[in-house]
């Protein structure tokens, strides 16, 4: 009776380690905090490649660069912050979707999760262009999931416990040099 409650509770273990192996909202939420986020990102990053856009294509003068600068951000920035947020959001509606049908939150479900949005946000171009945006959103998502369990082992790797076996045995050690006594001044005797 005791082997079976604590074969239980392993299983349980495992199974909320597994889905709460990422620090992040439950999946409700998780979407519209993509969603806010990926907007933000867009509107940021639209707004700086529009500034220099719209500074570039004004006419001469600094007052003219300014004014067309200023434009081209109020104009278009808020533009790509909502496109950012539609990948965004359609993203995290699949991610959690699989989440919910498999049971389990690993890379995996993020790539798919990303050529499926890949696929969806290019629906309106036909067959050929649906599998076309579905492999570079898979490709996508593959290299930044690769990227962040290399970065994840590479910051593991000095946390590691160190095994007594490989520590160095003092006995081998060099001997430590002779300091002479009294603040290192030789003694003449």
């Amino acid at each position: 009776f005791v082997q079976d409650e604590t074969r239980n509770a392993c299983r349980e273990l495992r199974k909320v380690t597994k889905m709460e192996e990422y620090a992040r909202e439950p999946c409700p939420y998780r979407i519209v905090d993509d969603c806010g986020g990926a907007f933000t990102m867009g509107a940021i990053g639209g707004g700086g490649f529009q500034s220099i856009k719209g500074f570039r294509n004004a006419p001469a003068g600094w007052r003219h660069r300014a004014l067309g600068s200023l434009t081209a951000v109020k104009m278009r920035a808020p533009i790509t912050g909502g496109n950012f947020a539609i990948w965004g959001g359609l993203f995290s509606t699949f991610d959690c979707g699989m989440v919910y049908l498999r049971k389990k939150e690993d890379p995996w479900t993020s790539i798919a999760s990303g050529a499926v949005t890949g696929g969806v946000l290019a629906a309106r171009s036909g067959w050929a262009a649906m599998a076309g945006s579905a492999v570079i959103g898979g490709v996508l998502l593959a290299l930044i999931e690769g990227v962040g369990i290399l970065i994840t082992r590479m910051s593991a790797e000095q946390f590691k416990p160190v095994s007594p076996t490989e520590m160095e045995d003092p006995s081998q050690l060099p001997p430590k040099p002779q300091t002479p006594p009294f603040g290192g001044q030789p003694s003449y005797q």
